[in-house]
């Protein structure tokens, strides 16, 4: 049998689409029967499975598994929860390869697959690959293939307590947004000291609250009014799928990830001198010019989490970030990012210190930026954008780095436009030491936007 997926959804990190338009139970199939076909050809015997809390995902991830078992592989079905114990799971348990059915933070009709294989991300080139073994019928058909059930959860949840430090009690208030971190979330509050309060803990696919996307500040907006009304210490939010970690402090503001970058990168360069510490294009100048002067060695990276994981071993970094809250610990851990490891890690150090979270925070520096800007752009024309502007820079004679779209650094400090691989979008970020340069810097990324018939609002 011969099977072809909807040109859109076979993406650089992951596999997405909008479920019943370009995405149906037979490409999950196929994902099966493709990805367990590589493992079986490279000598492996077992994947695991989980899935995240979208109304579509349990049916998608039945139509995996029919197909992974398809191939003679052994399939251990971690359940319903986070994308990280799915790869906790994958790692522990000597797995050949895992699969996790979600949509991440894209919209409750979206859903797909992230994946790892031998140990390491599944990515690009080799996503690409599923596509043309199923277009060819290119699949093992093998006898044998078996299902078992593999709850993870008590041993995860214990291996994420393991590293609290203990310290001072803390009041949090914590926010699921409906995603698939509810459930532990639940569990693993109620055995932390201090004061946990929980928002949105129940697990819902439709997301009734807000949309769970701590990059955006109005998906913050309840977590941020508990925060202050309550008096916590802080608010710790999660994404869909558990791998992107946002932060408010006392006051009720918002650490993007570079911030929480620069806090946990005192911690650890204490620990490990004259380390790598890896973040992604988006991040300010001030984590790097901080990372360099706490005597780490700060390097930038290309977007995407599945690149900075590989990255990341490559290097043998202790740890790695990125604006959108994905972090990566090496130092303690496996080197994936784990919104709820995170956590843990972000709780022992705030309980660690003899001053507030808000007070650490004032002390930052702190130049005056934009959060991410979200431009809405066809998957079809973002990256012929990004090629258009790099065209006129070059021209112009512009200072730019092309590490992932366009950096482009001015007197005023430096602009980003980068088309995402995993949404409809161009994603862009300003910074600048004063007002008056930022909006310098917004109106020449509005002209560039305008030139190539788009608009920042």
């Amino acid at each position: 049998m011969t099977h072809q997926f909807h040109p859109s959804v076979l993406r650089e990190y992951d596999i997405r689409g909008i479920v019943g338009e370009t995405l149906f139970a037979a490409d999950a199939e196929a994902i099966g029967q493709t990805f367990g076909s590589l493992v079986v050809r490279a000598g492996g015997r077992t994947v695991c499975v989980g899935y995240d809390g979208r109304l579509s995902s349990e049916e998608l991830e039945t139509a995996l598994v029919k197909g992974l078992m398809s191939t003679g592989l052994r399939v251990r079905r971690i359940g319903l929860g986070p994308t990280p114990m799915l790869y906790y799971a994958s790692h522990t348990s000597g797995a050949d390869g895992g699969i996790m059915v979600t949509g991440s933070h894209n919209p409750p009709d979206q859903n797909g697959f992230k994946m790892v294989f031998g140990g390491k991300p599944f990515f690009a080139g080799q996503i690409k690959q599923l596509g043309t073994m199923a277009a060819a019928g290119d699949v093992v058909s093998a006898a044998g293939g078996t299902s078992e059930s593999f709850s993870v959860t008590d041993e995860y949840i214990a291996r994420l307590l393991a590293d609290f430090a203990g310290g001072r009690p803390l009041s949090v208030v914590w926010d699921a947004g409906n995603g698939a971190t509810g459930d532990v979330m639940t569990t693993l509050t109620g055995r932390l000291p201090g004061t946990h309060r929980l928002l949105n803990a129940k697990i819902d696919g439709t997301f009734p609250a807000h949309h769970p996307d701590p990059t955006e500040p109005k998906n913050l907006a309840q977590l941020i009014e508990a925060v202050t009304t309550t008096g916590a210490d802080l608010g710790i939010a999660f994404d869909g799928d558990g791998d992107r970690i946002g932060v408010i402090d006392g006051k009720g503001r918002i650490l993007w990830g570079d911030q929480m970058m620069m806090l946990f990168a005192e911690e650890i360069l204490r620990e490990r001198p004259g380390a790598q510490i890896l973040a992604d294009v988006k991040a300010s100048q001030s984590l790097f010019d901080r990372i360099a002067a706490l005597g780490g060695q700060p390097v930038m990276c290309r977007t995407g989490h599945s690149l900075i994981k590989t990255r990341l071993a490559e290097t043998g970094a202790p740890l790695a970030g990125e604006m959108s809250g994905h972090l990566f610990f090496a130092d303690h851990y496996y080197g994936f990012d784990d919104a709820l490891y995170a956590a843990i890690r972000f709780l022992s150090m705030v309980a660690g210190w003899p001053t507030s979270l808000a007070e650490r925070f004032d002390a930052l520096p702190h130049l005056i930026n934009t959060p991410e800007l979200r431009i809405d752009c066809p998957d079809d024309r973002k990256f012929a954008v990004v090629t258009e502007v790099k065209k006129r820079l070059a021209a112009a004679g512009a200072k730019v780095s092309e590490i992932d779209g366009v950096r482009v650094s001015t007197d005023d400090g430096w602009w980003l436009l980068r088309a995402s691989n995993t949404q409809a979008v161009l994603v862009a970020r300003c910074e600048s030491d004063t007002e008056d340069g930022l909006l310098r810097l917004k109106a020449i990324l509005s002209q560039q936007l305008t030139q190539s018939g788009l608009r920042l609002d």
